[in-house]
């Protein structure tokens, strides 16, 4: 069974990262560095298994845009939204055995290095592969 597991940040969460003053915990360029050695043995560990289908880190959410349908008409707003807003910041899909085997990769994470105060929500979703499984 597929898996998506997505991880959320907000603008401030972005800033933080580039350093950009008074914008949440500031990241030193080494935690900047163990977070990426972190990502990166955790995808290596996850081709490895065979359970990782793809993965990939979004931009800040500054260069997003989001359309939503007013009165019938497209309506694009460009970002950024409100700095504590969270959006998708990034997602994984793996293969897995099953829904406690994609939490616990899920879970792993959460052990990745950063300032104090840092913390992220991550979900775990079921793909669906037809109609049918969409559970509705």
């Amino acid at each position: 069974m597929k898996y998506m597991i997505l991880i959320y940040g907000s603008q401030q969460d972005y800033d933080s990262l580039g350093g950009a003053p008074g914008s949440g915990p500031a990241w030193s360029p080494e935690e900047f560095a163990a977070m990426g050695a972190f990502m990166q043995a955790f995808n290596e560990d996850l081709e490895r298994s065979g359970e990782l289908v793809d993965t990939r880190g979004l931009t800040a959410p500054a260069h997003t845009r989001r359309i939503t349908l007013k009165e019938g008409v497209p309506v694009v707003t460009d970002g950024p939204y409100p700095e504590t807003q969270e959006v998708l910041a990034g997602y994984w899909i793996v293969e897995c055995d099953g829904f406690d085997r994609a939490t616990e990769i899920a879970a792993g994470l959460t052990q990745c290095p950063g300032p104090a105060g840092v913390s992220s929500v991550i979900d775990v979703r079921p793909v669906a592969g037809s109609r049918t499984e969409l559970d509705l």
